[in-house]
């Protein structure tokens, strides 16, 4: 490890680009990325870590849920590093910068400085300021903008959504919660530096960099490998699975209350309060955090934040005139949010089709029964 006084790399230092595989936790799924600094004449060699952050932190969650979610940059022992990951069986794969000795002591100071009690910590976004966005930014302006970020290595660019969904199902509650929170401003087209909020991406992006006109890098190699993490989860478990169960229970509830002349007001009364607690909660994730990645979430729409407070109305024996018209409102808004989806104002999840039809469903019957 490094002492309190910043040493002068040798002419033999290397400073390089970790790049690590998708993990099983879903703030692992899309992998990882770190600077690493080496000097064997020295006897150095130390990771920076920017992607570090700590469950156990004051208020982690309502800070997570404020947008306001802290990481920190770390330094470890490349030892260590590298025994976490191997734990793990996550493969790491190294790219090594040509960089020269002025360079490299430059880079070692700017971390060092970095890592200091007052400096380490940051504002975290997923798509915007994590790990791997903080690399091209950190090359960019120290070592210079003679850097240039070529595209030509990209078939087409792709939206921020599309972009996540290549390294997580759709059929899973993770992305089903992922595409109910983030809003249009998801479905926008990303730059070529802004694919590099991945970190496979940014891999793929140091490859087809320059400097002066020079490839950026001078070689790459493979630290550990392990294939790529396997989908462990089945279809009994998936949400699709669940909803079409939910739905399949409502249609049947929904014929014996319609054969019998009944109400199930516990159906009712919890599909309307749950909806509209959810319409609720997307609605504070767009106007009341500081998220960039919740804004122009247009899924209240469906999930009608009001319908919190017409669960108690929907359920009194007495129903009041004006219901009639918000259960027609309501129905109308879901055409709204479907040319949203099919104008690609927002994209969508398929799986929010199987819950549009439950909801659907029992706002056609109460209108016929009220």
């Amino acid at each position: 490890m490094l002492h309190a006084k910043i040493p002068v790399l040798s002419k033999k230092a290397q400073i390089s680009v970790l790049t690590c595989s998708a993990g099983d936790q879903l703030f692992s799924s899309f992998g990882h990325t770190a600077f690493r600094v080496q000097d064997p004449e020295l006897g150095i060699d130390v990771v920076y870590n920017y992607g570090t952050f700590d469950f156990n932190k004051p208020n982690f969650y309502l800070n997570f849920a404020k947008g306001k979610l802290i990481y920190s940059l770390s330094r470890k022992s490349f030892e260590a590093f590298l025994y976490d990951y191997q734990l793990e069986k996550r493969w790491i794969k190294e790219q090594l910068l040509d960089l020269n000795q002025e360079q490299a002591n430059h880079l070692l100071k700017f971390f060092e400085e970095n890592y200091k009690p007052e400096n380490r910590d940051y504002p975290y976004d997923p798509l915007f300021n994590n790990c791997s966005t903080i690399t091209g930014d950190i090359l960019e302006e120290q070592i210079g903008n003679a850097i240039v970020f070529n595209g030509s290595h990209l078939k087409e660019l792709m939206t921020f959504r599309q972009l996540v969904h290549q390294h997580i199902k759709t059929n899973e509650w993770g992305t089903f919660g992922i595409d109910l929170a983030f809003g249009g401003i998801t479905d926008k087209q990303a730059t070529v530096r802004q694919h590099m909020f991945l970190p496979y991406y940014a891999m793929y992006q140091l490859n087809n960099t320059t400097y002066n006109g020079k490839p950026l890098l001078s070689r790459e190699r493979t630290i550990s490998d392990y294939p790529e993490k396997s989908d462990q989860s089945t279809f009994l478990t998936s949400p699709l699975f669940w909803f079409m169960f939910v739905l399949c229970f409502v249609i049947a509830i929904t014929y014996l209350d319609k054969k019998h002349d009944g109400q199930n007001k516990w159906l009712d009364f919890t599909l309307f309060f749950v909806s509209g607690l959810a319409g609720l909660i997307l609605m504070l994730l767009w106007f009341a955090t500081d998220h960039v990645v919740t804004q122009l979430n247009f899924n209240f729409l469906w999930l009608l934040p009001t319908n919190l407070v017409v669960a108690f109305y929907i359920v009194s024996k007495k129903k009041p005139t004006w219901l009639t018209k918000y259960l027609w409102l309501a129905l109308g808004l879901m055409v709204v949010i479907l040319l949203i989806w099919i104008f690609k104002i927002q994209i969508l999840s398929p799986l929010n089709i199987p819950l549009l039809l439950i909801l659907a469903i029992r706002y056609l019957f109460l209108l016929k029964k009220i």
